[in-house]
């Protein structure tokens, strides 16, 4: 790959792989949205989070992203944004009931696919360090002094985020397979969801309280 100015191709695609198996806030949010909705809400959960990433990608190829290292107020303004909008989701999913919704996507067959989608982007969209592992990470796969630094970045940042949608998908459906099974339990899916709701609110003051870069 040395044409594309890229070196280690198989140690960043095994290692971005392994990032994205180890369970965060994006598996939370697709397998909260699969058990919900089944499947096809899993998959829009999916494209929604990898579409999120992929603006950090471009905006960290093309150095706008330099601006959170550069200006601590630009990091300081998205962080919070990224954590009060992950402690709405929290929030809104403790409070969420269950049975209501299991009933309305079973007998109307509809639920609202820009809304899935669009909480899948902010959920990567808003979050600055997400912004910063790339700019942390793929550099180290690119071949020093190569004459066009944007397009290997690019490069490598579509090939992980290609196999972070992989692994989205088959959690999408992982869990609407098994919630398929267990749709009557809606005891279960309450308390599915009280963890899913706890564990974005976690992320959301984890962000909130984190400091620097």
């Amino acid at each position: 790959m040395s044409m594309l100015g890229i070196q280690d191709l198989w140690i960043f695609i095994s290692a971005g792989v392994a990032l994205n198996i180890v369970p965060g806030q994006d598996f939370v949010f697709i397998a909260n949205r699969s058990s919900n909705f089944g499947f096809r809400g899993g998959v829009l959960a999916a494209l929604g989070v990898t579409t999120g990433t992929l603006v950090h990608i471009l905006t960290a190829a093309f150095g706008l992203a330099a601006l959170i290292i550069a200006s601590p107020n630009t990091f300081i303004l998205i962080k919070v944004m990224g954590g009060l909008y992950l402690l709405y989701m929290g929030l809104c999913m403790l409070l969420k009931n269950p049975t209501k919704a299991h009933s309305t996507v079973s007998s109307v067959g509809y639920f609202n696919h820009s809304t899935i989608f669009y909480q899948g982007f902010l959920t990567n969209a808003l979050n600055p360090k997400v912004a910063l592992f790339f700019i942390a990470f793929v550099p180290q796969f690119i071949v020093p002094d190569t004459p066009n630094v944007s397009l290997s970045f690019l490069f490598l940042g579509f090939i992980f985020s290609f196999n972070s949608l992989v692994w989205c998908l088959i959690v999408a459906w992982f869990s609407a397979h098994i919630s398929t099974k267990l749709k009557h339990a809606s005891l279960l899916t309450r308390w599915s969801n009280m963890a899913a709701g706890g564990l974005f609110t976690y992320f959301g003051v984890s962000l909130l309280m984190s400091s620097g870069h």
